[in-house]
């Protein structure tokens, strides 16, 4: 029966960017990452925005994204945890989905930002959209 424990988040998909809440979420995506022996596999997405479309997180250049994911990248490191680092360029909610389709994943782990199930805002929210979308299952780490 252990056995099966560990084989069930063989791939977790941790998108992640400058927010807190994704900051938040890191040490409960370590400790799952380690009950399951998974696989980590961290995204970060660049918006292909218009110059009208502002990033509220910031997360705007390349530079930006790779500094991101190298922090971490050791921050998990410092865990004894392996991770895979992957950027992409695009709408963060659909990324995320495919990402999570062209590796298999079987859980995709995210920070919320508290405001997605706000009726008025829910469509605005890139985990309620990746909650609609996505192949396999999400934890939203509140």
């Amino acid at each position: 029966m252990s056995s099966l424990r560990y084989a069930m988040f063989k791939t977790v998909l941790f998108p992640i960017d400058m927010s807190s809440e994704a900051q938040q979420a890191a040490p409960k995506v370590a400790e799952l990452v380690k009950t399951h022996q998974s696989r980590l596999i961290l995204l970060s997405v660049v918006e292909a925005g218009t110059v009208d479309t502002p990033r509220p997180s910031g997360q705007s250049s390349p530079a930006a994204v790779a500094q991101l994911l190298g922090k971490a990248k050791d921050l998990f490191a410092a865990q004894a945890i392996e991770t895979e680092a992957i950027e992409r360029e695009g709408q963060p909610a659909f990324v995320i989905c495919d990402v999570a389709d062209e590796l298999d994943a079987d859980l995709i782990v995210m920070g919320c930002r508290g405001v997605g199930l706000i009726e008025d805002v829910q469509d605005e929210s890139v985990t309620m959209r990746v909650i609609n979308l996505s192949p396999c299952p999400v934890l939203i780490i509140p």
